[in-house]
């Protein structure tokens, strides 16, 4: 059942004379985020009025205490978008490009309470079966094989030659898609994504393919995600399935490739930093929390919906008003952060990956692949450089995720595996585990 009414606000197009600073444009580039973000807390505080489309207004929210009281506390704030003034007033349209990532969908990302609780442990013990072992045997072996399809050309855009084919296969695997139909599905992911014309029909798409998916299980269950959704006792429907596959999908895969890409280019254009990494001094993992307090994969995450009036990180909200988690201007705040400026090396107190009930449930996979991944292209590919000056890499454009649209790269030296002789010297042919995520040889 839809929640019940609220009275109908048109909230928050101005503040005092501070119009609402638009989350969208050509200018907000990875780069110059971190401004952006100073900027509206200097003038609003840790609650800013923005717009997340012309003419869709919405709170967005920077302070890192706000932000985990916002994720908390469902009582006052419903992840339900149905409650959603401007939705309900008719000022969203239905076919907005905004509709396929803030429009409820029956999963675990736009429920509360127990409906939540239900779905939650229903992803989070099919993300829990995954073993370790096997993921990190997929990820070594899909990131050699693409590695070894570009390192003759000594160059390569490792956006969509490395992490976007990457996150695909392993992704694919774990849905228990093939390649071909992975492909198409991540070709609709990216199409939501953007926030564009064609994001509708990206993601009926999206949903075509799911649902052959699923029809599919249900005649030959496996041992992948979606079997195990399909046969949880939670008793989720076919539709529940769906849509927390869609869900999985979209909040992991392009996730997923900005982890790994951002991580690369802080290895690749941090000299100091990635010498660290060489020698030991820091780890991968090292550069991995780097990367999620300074360039989070997501920057800013939809959204919770006021249940009441109340007043919230200085600003007056009303009930039925979107608030968007700010991840990335959270993880900025000063009050959070040494006096330099700067995240220490191990603190995860960084928001990410969200806070409270709602919290990524597939952190430990995520990371596991982000690191094998970028082991492993560090071990491969020991000499990489940038291709064209650090300020001419192109972003995507998205209100929500924040990551390199292209990372061209050059090299000189691949170290590619040797193919075994005969049967007996396989193993000195291919490293094992230990030795490709070690330092460059």
């Amino acid at each position: 059942m839809p929640p019940p009414p609220v009275p109908p606000q048109a909230r928050p197009r101005v503040v005092g004379r501070c119009p609402a600073a638009p989350l969208y444009g050509p200018e907000l580039d990875g780069d110059s985020l971190p401004a952006f973000y100073a900027g509206l807390r200097r003038v609003h505080g840790p609650v800013a009025p923005v717009l997340i489309a012309p003419g869709v207004s919405a709170w967005l929210v920077i302070g890192h205490r706000e932000l985990l009281r916002l994720t908390r506390e469902e009582q006052d704030f419903s992840h339900d978008p149905r409650r959603w003034t401007l939705l309900r007033e008719g000022r969203v349209p239905a076919d907005s490009p905004l509709m396929p990532i803030v429009g409820w969908r029956p999963a675990l990302l736009h429920t509360d309470g127990q409906q939540h609780r239900r779905m939650r442990t229903a992803v989070s013990d099919a993300i829990a079966a995954i073993d370790g072992h096997e993921l990190r045997r997929t990820v070594r072996a899909a990131a050699e094989g693409l590695i070894a399809s570009f390192a003759d050309r000594r160059e390569a855009d490792l956006v969509p030659h490395y992490a976007r084919g990457l996150s695909l296969q392993v992704l694919t695997r774990l849905l228990g898609l093939d390649d071909r139909t992975g492909q198409l599905l991540a070709q609709a992911i990216m199409g939501m994504v953007v926030t564009n014309a064609d994001s509708h029909n990206a993601s009926a798409r999206m949903d075509a393919i799911l649902q052959d998916l699923i029809k599919e299980k249900r005649r030959r269950p496996g041992t992948d995600i979606t079997s195990a959704l399909l046969n949880h006792a939670g008793g989720l429907t076919d539709d529940e399935v769906l849509h927390n596959l869609v869900v999985t999908l979209v909040t992991g895969h392009q996730t997923t490739v900005n982890w790994i890409t951002s991580t690369l280019r802080v290895l690749i254009c941090d000299p100091a930093f990635r010498s660290s990494v060489s020698v030991g001094h820091l780890s991968v993992d090292d550069a991995l929390d780097l990367v999620l307090w300074r360039h989070p994969p997501t920057q800013n995450f939809p959204a919770r919906y006021a249940t009441r009036d109340l007043e919230f990180g200085g600003q007056q909200i009303r009930a039925g008003d979107m608030l968007v988690l700010g991840l990335a201007g959270a993880n900025q705040d000063p009050s959070v952060l040494p006096e330099s400026g700067q995240p220490v090396v191990g603190n995860r107190s960084h928001l990410a990956f969200g806070a409270g009930p709602h919290m990524c449930p597939a952190q430990d996979p995520a990371r596991l692949i982000t690191r094998t991944a970028v082991d492993t292209i560090r071990h491969r590919l020991p000499d990489l450089e940038l291709a064209v000056p650090e300020s001419e890499l192109a972003w995507v454009k998205s209100p929500w995720s924040r990551g390199l649209a292209a990372l061209p790269v050059r090299f000189t030296r691949p170290q590619l595996p040797r193919p075994p002789r005969h049967r007996m010297r396989t193993q000195e042919a291919v490293p094992d585990e230990e030795s490709a995520s070690g330092p460059p040889q």
